[in-house]
């Protein structure tokens, strides 16, 4: 992300309003950049971290593992950060070409198709629930198995289920708990998990 002295002045606004972190380092800075895309301070009660999700995504990143999105925002949000460090190829559900179907969404179908393609890529799911529950429904048949996912999806129905689910398949994970979310929430985690692997190891190995 390209900073301006705006953004270190609104970070700090963030981390003087935040006494208890609870988190990590590295948690905390993805926390804080969801908190400054959204200007919520609920979220930081809400993300949660699967146990080695980050070192997952820094291996994942740096192994320029392809990124799969849901939605156009997500990989319109991703695209500078990942152009300017890893380069990850980053295919979004919306533009896999399927059939028309009938029984499920477009996005579902998309990242399905997509899933089957890359079974062990990074997956961001901002938007569409039924993108991540599609996911979770090929995980546990055993067709793929992830590097990471992102789940951030807003719902009212179910959606905390599928969550569930994805926390209890052991596949690295960061989610947001509870009704909130959506795919600028998805952009800022991923920026932020670019940026963190790229001044951990990605200089070294461009």
């Amino acid at each position: 992300m390209e900073w301006h002295v705006t953004d270190a002045q609104s970070l700090a606004i963030i981390d003087g309003e935040i006494e208890d972190r609870g988190f990590s380092p590295a948690e905390y800075e993805i926390a804080r950049r969801v908190i400054y895309a959204t200007a919520d301070f609920e979220y930081k009660s809400l993300i949660q971290f699967s146990e080695r999700a980050l070192q997952a995504a820094a291996a994942a990143l740096a192994a320029r593992t392809t990124i799969v999105v849901d939605t156009l925002m997500v990989q319109v949000g991703i695209a500078y950060d990942i152009q300017n460090t890893f380069a990850n190829p980053v295919y979004c559900s919306m533009d896999a070409l399927t059939r028309p179907q009938t029984e499920k969404t477009r996005a579902a179908w998309g990242i399905e198709t997509l899933a089957k393609r890359y079974p062990e890529g990074i997956f961001v799911v901002g938007q569409a629930q039924t993108a991540l529950t599609t996911l979770v429904d090929l995980i546990e048949a055993e067709e793929i198995k992830p590097a990471l996912i992102i789940a951030t999806p807003a719902g009212f129905v179910n959606v905390d289920t599928a969550k569930e689910r994805l926390r209890d398949s052991l596949i690295p994970n960061i989610t947001i708990e509870g009704r909130k979310g959506n795919a600028v929430v998805a952009a800022a985690i991923v920026d932020g998990l670019v940026d963190l692997a790229w001044q951990a190891y990605g200089e070294v190995k461009s």
